[in-house]
């Protein structure tokens, strides 16, 4: 393996035996012993192969069931793969659970002694580290207390605190930003910034886009068990927000089949989706059909990934809506600039209306993604191109 190569996962596939009979008891196998057990095959992983460089901060994400976790255990040599090759240059440790092997019987002086001790440090290194590992974690009231009168965020910082102070060639991080208040995920990040002036080799797994826009140099989208796509981390994160929209592109119409018009067929700049590396003029087309004279009144709302409405635009009570007249298919095009979004996935709904009272909707019918590197002085969602001025 070629030295500037930390992680190198060659063709990897993972599959899994799910039993269809379920054992419960000693007793449920003693009586099944003879018979002929029938299993399901689950492909957790499907052939995917990447390399992770030293120094690099390499980010790792996917929806929910998407196989990240299957994946950091192979890495980690928790599971052995189905097929392919792992190859890892240098030591790695893995922080995928926080906490395991922490005993809630032992209280929290003891349990810092006994996780280090996991990690391979003797006695007296954990003398010399214990009261920077206390004062990280913020519990120092509650080190003589039994763990199991912790809170789960104390036990994730405590954890944590202990978790970094490893020596290793290559981190793997799971998910650490998805618990603790806001001061610890401030530790979080802090801490990410010193691996990365340091060049540290880091494997960071997350929801947070925001983290991983910031800190990893490259990184993966895994869905379904495949790898869909590496690259630049900005564009990762984009792919991965609109993924997240994917599934909600089915049009909702009335509770009973329009009578009125009907809408066929909805593109953004003539796709269902898009990514853009640049700014560039939007064309909402919505394509209609009348199903009787009917004045047809277009409107049209951007939603964020989050699902969060953002704001408005319809022409309702305008007095130039002329009618279409019954048969007619028709199409409405609304133009706007993409200036005004920052980076981020964004849905559109639209709907047609006659006065007050829609026809027919489509709930995120398309979405754009924009794509481009995000201003750090600027946050959230649209572009207030404002200025500061002293007096």
């Amino acid at each position: 393996m070629d030295e500037s190569v930390a992680i190198k996962v060659d063709n990897v596939s993972k599959t899994f035996k799910l039993p269809h009979e379920k054992t419960t008891s000693l007793k449920s196998l003693l009586i099944n012993f003879r018979k002929r057990r029938t299993f399901e095959l689950q492909e957790a992983l499907k052939e995917v192969s990447f390399e992770v460089k030293k120094g690099e901060f390499f980010g790792i994400v996917g929806r929910n069931g998407s196989g990240k976790s299957t994946l950091l255990k192979l890495l980690a040599g928790i599971y052995t793969p189905t097929s392919g090759q792992i190859q890892v240059n240098g030591q790695l440790t893995p922080f995928i659970e926080l906490g395991v092997g922490f005993s809630p019987e032992l209280t929290g002086r003891e349990n810092v002694f006994l996780n280090g001790a996991l990690l391979g440090f003797n006695r007296t290194q954990m003398d010399g580290m214990y009261e920077s590992i206390v004062k990280f974690a913020e519990i120092e009231r509650f080190m003589d207390q039994k763990l199991k009168n912790y809170s789960s965020g104390m036990q994730v910082r405590l954890a944590f605190s202990i978790a970094i102070r490893a020596n290793t060639d290559i981190l793997i991080l799971d998910e650490v930003l998805a618990v603790g208040d806001e001061s610890f995920q401030k530790k979080c990040l802090d801490y990410f910034r010193k691996l990365k002036k340091q060049h540290q080799t880091v494997v960071l797994v997350s929801h947070d886009m925001k983290t991983v826009e910031k800190f990893c140099d490259r990184a993966i989208l895994i869905d379904s068990g495949e790898l869909i796509h590496e690259g630049n981390a900005q564009i990762i994160s984009a792919e991965y927000s609109q993924l997240n929209l994917t599934n909600d592109t089915a049009p909702i119409s009335q509770d009973s089949e329009p009578t009125s018009a009907k809408i066929l067929d909805v593109k953004i700049n003539g796709k269902k989706s898009l990514i853009m590396h640049k700014h560039e003029l939007l064309e909402l087309e919505i394509t209609y059909k009348a199903l009787k004279d009917v004045p047809v009144a277009p409107s049209m709302s951007v939603i964020k990934s989050d699902g969060n409405f953002l704001a408005n635009f319809n022409t309702r009570g305008d007095d130039n809506i002329k009618i279409t007249k019954a048969g007619e298919t028709k199409k409405l095009v609304c133009k706007f600039k993409s200036d005004q979004f920052l980076a981020g996935t964004y849905g559109v709904a639209v709907a047609i209306y006659e006065g007050e009272i829609y026809l027919d909707r489509s709930y995120n019918a398309v979405q754009f993604t924009i794509a481009m590197a995000e201003d750090t002085k600027k946050q959230g969602s649209f572009n207030l191109d404002g200025s500061w001025h002293f007096y």
